[in-house]
């Protein structure tokens, strides 16, 4: 009987993953599925230049994955249950479903976070995914000279989306709320070029100010303030999807699976995580943060660890690093800002032009890999071991 690996989530990490397995592996020994919600790669990345009017050319997921022998289903997880090792799906169309597996890999990525805060919900968009983002779009086109829009959230998917809607909807007036001081990430020089470009765009900055509630017209601030808004974007945070913590799985307190340093379960040995569900310790000591790069360098991890112990070769460990961020200040400004072992920003920094061109080829580079993912591996099919488990590791590093 084959191994079936099931792999939730087609986004960067789990594409990654799915595709180079299938490379990898036997199709004699291993049978490989993917489920995803939406039969596109969503770009999450440039989310913020769909919804402020860019045309951003999607891939079919058949097409990525087409010659590789992955089975594609198109799904929502609705559970797992890591005791009877089932996921259950609900497909489009309604009907419910069971896929067993051997091996799961859980890349289920995140969603924005309301934070609780009334009216988020209901009154206020987001970019974090590709029907949220489009609605932002609707909701930009109907709007008149002059209209407001309110981003609410200083992390650098507030900045990205602010700049880039003032950018390529001059005639919007748009302000960025703050809970503290803007790019208090970055180094001085760095903050200062963001400022600059906050005002070249004509973006109206609010520091120190926390949003208590949304309302369809305006947005009420802790200190009794209410700020007129005709679109409200909501872009402080994200949280994970409740299934993992569901499932019995070992999570921190916001859902992250706990996993050892190859991104296996701790409490599930034949579950592995990678991308914005799981919680690993990076080089640096420190939690390793929600971020693209995050999802490269885990999915290498799981994919290395998924492949060595299904064949019994030696397991490839990767450096788990976050070099810092990349900042796009709409489509001809940005910030390249380095951190230090501790993740504190390093003094230099790179602004302008320059940074802009390299944070459009990271994101080319994100999809050429994305929609090549068996590109440069060795054609050679690896077999599995005769016994392909082992217990699971406890240090988290």
């Amino acid at each position: 009987m084959k191994h079936r690996i099931v792999v939730l989530g087609a986004g960067y990490a789990g594409a990654y993953v799915a595709g180079n397995l299938a490379r990898r592996l036997s199709p004699a020994d291993t049978e490989i599925t993917v489920v995803n919600a939406v039969p596109d790669f969503v770009e999450r990345l440039r989310l913020h230049q769909l919804a402020a009017g860019q045309d951003i050319e999607t891939q079919k997921l058949a097409d990525i994955f087409a010659g590789t022998g992955i089975r594609l289903r198109l799904a929502r997880v609705t559970a797992v249950d890591p005791e009877r090792q089932v996921v259950a799906v609900a497909d489009t169309d309604g009907g419910a479903d069971e896929l067993g597996y051997d091996t799961l890999l859980y890349a289920l990525g995140s969603h924005g976070d309301d934070r609780g805060v009334p009216g988020v919900a209901e009154h206020a968009f987001d970019v974090a995914a590709r029907p949220s983002a489009l609605r932002l779009r609707e909701r930009l086109n109907g709007l008149r000279e002059g209209g407001k829009v309110l981003v609410v959230g200083d992390g650098l998917t507030g900045i990205e989306t602010a700049t880039e809607i003032a950018e390529s909807r001059p005639g919007l007036s748009v302000t960025l709320v703050a809970r503290g001081e803007l790019g208090a990430q970055l180094s001085a020089g760095a903050r200062g070029h963001l400022r600059q470009a906050c005002d070249r765009l004509g973006i109206t900055v609010l520091e120190h100010t926390s949003v208590e509630a949304v309302d369809t017209t305006r947005v009420l601030c802790a200190d009794g303030t209410a700020l007129p808004s005709d679109a409200t974007v909501w872009t402080a945070g994200f949280a994970v999807t409740p299934i993992a913590a569901a499932a019995g799985l070992e999570v921190t307190e916001n859902g992250r699976i706990v996993v050892d340093h190859t991104m296996r379960s701790l409490s599930h040995p034949n579950v592995y995580a990678a991308g914005d569900s799981v919680y690993t310790i990076g080089a640096n000591g420190r939690p390793l943060p929600m971020s693209c790069a995050s999802a490269g360098f885990t999915a290498m991890q799981a994919m290395n660890a998924i492949m060595g112990r299904l064949t019994g070769s030696k397991i490839g460990h990767v450096k788990l690093a976050y070099p810092g961020n990349h900042i796009s200040l709409g489509r001809q400004d940005g910030i390249l800002q380095m951190v230090d072992h501790e993740a504190q920003a390093k003094p230099k920094y790179m602004g302008g032009r320059k940074a802009a061109r390299i944070k459009a080829g990271i994101l080319k580079m994100s999809l050429w890999t994305t929609s090549h993912p068996t590109f440069g591996l060795p054609k050679r099919k690896h077999h599995l071991a005769a016994a392909p488990d082992a217990p699971a590791e406890r240090a988290v590093a």
